[in-house]
């Protein structure tokens, strides 16, 4: 078990298997949010879903649209169970909290995108600004 302090985060806690990417995100151009799989042919999980995923990303990319985009994505029941970010912008964060998505940032042990790997089941405890690495 492997325990990552975080930047106080928002949602409920969850638990998933991590998606990650040193990608950046953007929930408007990068996804086919019918399918609920990335879209875009040039990121990194092209091809991959990210239904019930915890996703892993260096940064938010985008603005309002991608924002409320999340809010659709929850409310379809096409979405990821959590977003974690090397640095999340303050537009996705609102569209995070409109949403209702578990979504942390600021990692204090460095960059999430390789403390956390694709596969690894983990925790996500927004509130306590917490994730844990359940199995790897």
């Amino acid at each position: 078990m492997i325990r990552l302090k975080c930047h106080i985060g928002m949602g409920a806690p969850v638990q998933g298997i991590a998606l990650v990417a040193e990608d950046d995100f953007s929930a408007r151009y990068d996804l086919d949010r019918k399918r609920g799989v990335f879209s875009r042919p040039t990121h990194a999980l092209a091809g991959q879903s990210y239904r019930d995923r915890i996703l892993v990303f260096n940064t938010a990319k985008g603005g309002v649209a991608s924002a409320w985009m999340l809010h659709e994505m929850k409310a379809s029941g096409i979405f990821p169970l959590a977003i974690l970010f090397n640095r999340a912008n303050t537009i996705l964060a609102q569209g995070g909290a409109f949403a209702d998505m578990a979504m942390c940032d600021r990692f204090e042990d460095g960059d999430v995108t390789r403390l956390i790997r694709t596969g690894d089941e983990v925790l996500v405890e927004p509130e306590q600004g917490l994730v844990t690495i359940l199995n790897r």
